[in-house]
């Protein structure tokens, strides 16, 4: 990372001139060709989302939420009812484009427009959404908006043992940064937090590889990927 050098030749920071916070982004659906990002009313998308939920039997992707399994609606209800009231996280429910089905959500969180950084998390994804391409173009609208916002940083944060959460992190472009060890207890249990970022300057290249990725000659008449976003990516970064 590139720095300057003061009067006094201490190497600091460079500059950022003219740095305008940007703004909370606002409450509003973010609309794809695959699927729509809603924000999360419990009204409308919880009785949607925890059926599409229950389809996980072995319950898995709750291990790593700090919340979950919900053994009822209403208890999914109330749980939908609290987060959506919330100003941070700021969540929402993603919305198959075919079906009109809620089928999981995500957030914003850790919101801070003075330093440009947003996170994205409580990513809890139902069967019918995993490995869509539904699921990672609402990836790909949360990280648009921010960085269209004017966001310098935008993180992913999880549990150092959730070997999935990791690829995926990875397979969407954010880089590694470290592990923060013994970050904090959730479930009863240790958690050491494995941290990924993406930065302003990575953006230009990764939107560029998720254009082409999205690209309805990318996919087949079965739905199927022609090219990885994997390969996408590592491309714009060779090229840069």
């Amino acid at each position: 990372m590139s720095h300057d050098l003061n009067a006094l030749d201490q190497p600091i920071g460079f500059a950022v001139p003219d740095w305008v916070p940007p703004p909370v982004p606002p409450r509003a659906a973010l609309v794809g060709h695959f699927c729509r990002v809603a924000p999360l009313d419990a009204g409308r998308h919880a009785a949607e989302l925890h059926t599409a939920n229950c389809a996980d039997t072995a319950e898995r992707m709750w291990t790593y939420l700090p919340y979950g399994p919900f053994a009822t609606h209403a208890a999914y209800t109330s749980w939908a009812e609290r987060m959506a009231a919330m100003p941070d996280p700021q969540f929402y429910a993603i919305i198959d484009a075919t079906s009109g089905q809620a089928r999981g959500v995500a957030s914003y969180l850790r919101i801070d427009p003075p330093a440009g950084s947003i996170e994205v998390g409580h990513i809890a994804y139902s069967p019918a959404l995993q490995r869509t391409p539904a699921a990672t173009e609402a990836m790909y609208l949360l990280m648009q908006q921010v960085f269209a916002l004017g966001y310098r940083r935008y993180e992913w944060k999880c549990d150092a043992l959730n070997a999935r959460s990791r690829a995926a992190a990875q397979r969407l472009g954010f880089t590694f940064e470290g592990i923060f060890r013994q970050a904090t207890v959730y479930k009863g249990r240790n958690r050491d937090t494995a941290w990924y970022a993406i930065i302003d300057r990575d953006w230009p290249a990764l939107h560029a590889a998720y254009m082409h990725w999205l690209a309805p000659d990318n996919f087949d008449e079965h739905g199927q990927q022609r090219t990885s976003l994997s390969l996408l990516i590592a491309q714009a970064r060779s090229d840069t």
